[in-house]
């Protein structure tokens, strides 16, 4: 175990289950082994961190998992509980898969083929049953494939949330355009599109890494990882049928793969019925080849007029040979001409269709902007290949035609413009559709971009775009200055956050005490305009100048068992709520730890004028020690504030509450190993006045306040 993780060896959950050990961290979650007290079940039980357990984000994810109950199959984990703590921390109760998970085995050197086709064929079984429920696991990957008792035949999928670290470096990507391992994912799924072809993709890339055992390379960029996407995989050195399965479950183009799981069961279960023309997309010969695996070439005319029937004879059929195969020769040689551009001044250029017509444009957080895609004519591979070089970026730009309108090159262009101000932004087009994302760096910026789209996308366009409000990574240092500006009632802090920065998802709590309502809301207005979309929740109590003065000067200990009881002068039974209406009177005793003797209880209130009651010591109860206290305690208690009849009676300390005075007041309770002050406090005197002294005290006594124990008393109407 490790400090800061969420449960311990033998922490007990909901009365059911026992933690036994911890399975593995990540960013936002940790999985432990746990055994049912009931049942004696061994269970894997996944717990959110609690500062992402108030994320509804994450909470959607999590609860996402819980669907999976549904599905009943013994290639997918079961689900069985979910639970909130009182701390905040929610868990899932699920299957525990006891095996090792095939990153394990691919990290061991990998796998037989056929192991792997056993595994296949085996986890294909489990996604029929998920897709049936339309569920789409988007994030499969060889870490989340575990194989039971060790065993291809028994390989069950796991991990159906995607509710993983959105930290940089981190493998999988949390968000509204694309959830899944960069890795694995199919290429639609980069933007933003899923359903059950992209698991089958993803399937087969992870048995081709577990194969291979090494990880797939990728490329080192979003725009090499989107290139890399659309070629299909090296299947060198795979053998048959393997190979023959992964070529068609990972083809680049969906509509090319195995259109459901069911299917691709079957050609696991009898890979020699795969007919040729299944794997002709892949098949052709490297010469053949004039645009990437995404765009297909245009078919020549087809042969016009009728082919009349050749006479029976060997002879004259040779000679009815000749004029077809010059005719053909002919077409051949002009289909060369036209797509090589010979009558490009007759009917203008024409190049390889691609289908789909695809371009991603993107500019990071770097500032340079990267282009990968098709383009109509060379003057829009010119205008947008200068445009990308003059923010210090690249262009992979390929000529190709496509079923697009005469205005896409222009349109791109124009939304390029009217985005570039963004401190980040991402164009991805197929076809007429536009997917437009960005983050601007202030609210002006983001005004001016949406205004932009206001009015809808250039002609020949549709889609969506969401511009946010950045930065991408907010770092504590930079909120750290708003916390000390704005800190007037104590130090302010930052609760739980993360090492490198808030994410846009991630919440940033503040909590502390405040003087007033409105330095509260100045500082929550304050922390709102750096922190773009994230929420904001600033927490903490508000008190009030005299409060917060004393708090500034109070000694640093901690609390010491000296616990402040609330009652009322007139009847029996404790005010543990502290608030008290006009004209009741209340009652104050405080604990006397059993385990001090020695020493000095000093008990003061201050009032929300700035006004500090002495209760302990005063001139009608001078004598503060523990041993004093102890010989007149009842039940472990001394009173210090009395009901008003006893108070009549004896002369000692008693109050009401007064309508002139409401709001809090704060009960403080100090233990010294000697005298504080040299003379005793008058029994009321200024919290300027009483700060001062105590001030003075600590610069010039060696005495030490080991504890300090307070409580707050509420006034109201």
């Amino acid at each position: 175990m490790q400090p800061g993780d969420i449960f311990s060896p033998g922490d007990l959950l909901n009365n059911t289950y026992r933690i036994e050990a911890i399975l593995g961290r990540g960013g936002t979650s940790e999985v432990y082994k746990a055994r049912s007290e009931i049942s004696g079940r061994v269970m894997a039980v996944k717990a959110l961190r609690a500062e992402f357990a108030s994320n509804e984000d994450f909470l959607v994810l999590m609860t996402r998992e819980e669907d999976v109950r549904e599905i009943q199959h013994d290639a997918v984990v079961r689900y069985f509980d979910t639970q909130r703590m009182p701390d905040g921390v929610v868990y899932l109760v699920m299957d525990y898969v006891d095996g090792p998970g095939l990153d394990r085995k691919l990290a061991d050197g990998g796998m037989p083929a056929s192991d792997l086709l056993v595994v296949g064929r085996r986890v294909c079984e489990g996604l029929i049953a998920a897709h049936a429920r339309n569920i789409v696991h988007r994030d499969l990957s060889p870490d989340n494939i575990i194989l039971r008792n060790d065993k291809a035949d028994q390989a069950v999928i796991i991990d159906f949330g995607i509710a993983k670290d959105t930290n940089p470096g981190a493998q999988t990507i949390v968000g509204n355009e694309f959830a899944g391992k960069y890795a694995y994912a199919a290429p639609e799924q980069l933007s933003g599109t899923t359903d059950a072809r992209s698991d089958i993709y993803s399937l087969g890339a992870l048995l081709l890494s577990t194969f291979r055992g090494k990880k797939p390379d990728i490329g080192a960029n979003p725009m090499e990882v989107v290139k890399k996407k659309a070629e299909p995989l090296d299947l060198e050195g795979v053998p048959e049928p393997l190979r023959r399965l992964i070529t068609k479950m990972c083809e680049p183009n969906p509509d090319l793969r195995f259109q459901s799981a069911e299917a691709l069961l079957e050609a696991f279960k009898d890979p020699d019925s795969m007919k040729e023309d299944d794997l002709a997309s892949v098949m052709l010969d490297d010469a053949t080849v004039i645009a990437p695996v995404t765009a297909r070439v245009a078919p020549a005319p087809p042969v016009q007029g009728p082919i009349s029937e050749a006479p029976q004879d060997a002879a004259p059929k040779r000679q009815s040979l000749l004029p077809i195969l010059a005719f053909v020769a002919l077409l051949v040689i002009g289909a060369g001409a036209y797509f090589g551009g010979v009558f490009d001044g007759l009917t203008g250029p024409r190049y390889p269709v691609a289908d789909p017509y695809s371009m991603i444009i993107e500019k990071g957080s770097t500032g340079n902007a990267q282009a990968v895609g098709y383009v109509p004519s060379k003057e829009v591979e010119a205008a947008l290949t200068e445009r990308i070089e003059g923010v210090g970026g690249s262009a992979q730009l390929t000529l190709a035609s496509g079923d697009i309108s005469p205005t896409w090159g222009i349109g791109l262009l124009q939304m390029f413009e009217t985005l570039l101000p963004l401190e980040e932004f991402r164009i991805a087009v197929s076809d007429d559709q536009v997917n437009v994302t960005g983050l601007a760096a202030t609210k002006s910026d983001q005004a001016m971009v949406q205004e932009g789209f206001a009015n809808g996308f250039p002609e020949g366009f549709n889609g969506t775009a969401e511009i946010g409000l950045g930065p991408r990574f907010l770092l504590p240092k930079d909120v750290h200055p708003l916390l000390e500006e704005h800190a007037d009632c104590g130090p302010l802090q930052l609760m739980a956050p993360p090492p490198i920065g808030y994410g846009l998802e991630d919440r940033v709590i503040v909590n502390g005490r405040f003087a007033n309502e409105t330095s509260r809301s100045a500082l929550q207005a304050a922390i709102s305009d750096v922190a773009g979309v994230r929420p904001v929740r600033v927490e903490g109590e508000v008190l009030n100048a005299s409060l917060c003065r004393i708090d500034g000067v109070l000694p640093t200990a901690g609390p010491g068992g000296f616990d402040i009881r609330l009652g009322y002068g007139d009847r029996e039974g404790d005010n543990l709520a502290g608030r008290y209406q006009v004209g009741e009177n209340p009652t104050i005793d405080v604990r006397l730890p059993d385990e001090l003797t020695e020493g000095y209880l000093w008990v003061s209130v201050v009032d929300v004028q700035g006004v500090v009651f002495h209760l302990l010591p005063n001139r009608t109860r001078p004598d503060n020690s523990l041993t004093a206290l102890r010989a007149e305690a009842e039940d472990g208690f001394v009173r210090v504030a009395f009901g008003l009849e006893e108070a009549q009676a004896s002369g000692k300390l008693a109050f009401t509450v007064d309508g002139s005075v409401l709001g809090k007041s704060k009960i403080i309770a100090l233990h010294s190993d000697g005298s504080l002050f040299d003379d005793l406090r008058p029994t009321t005197e200024s919290v300027e006045s009483y700060a001062e002294a105590l001030i003075a005290a600590r610069e010039a006594s060696d005495v030490t306040v080991t504890s300090l124990d307070s409580a707050l008393l509420t006034t109201e109407e």
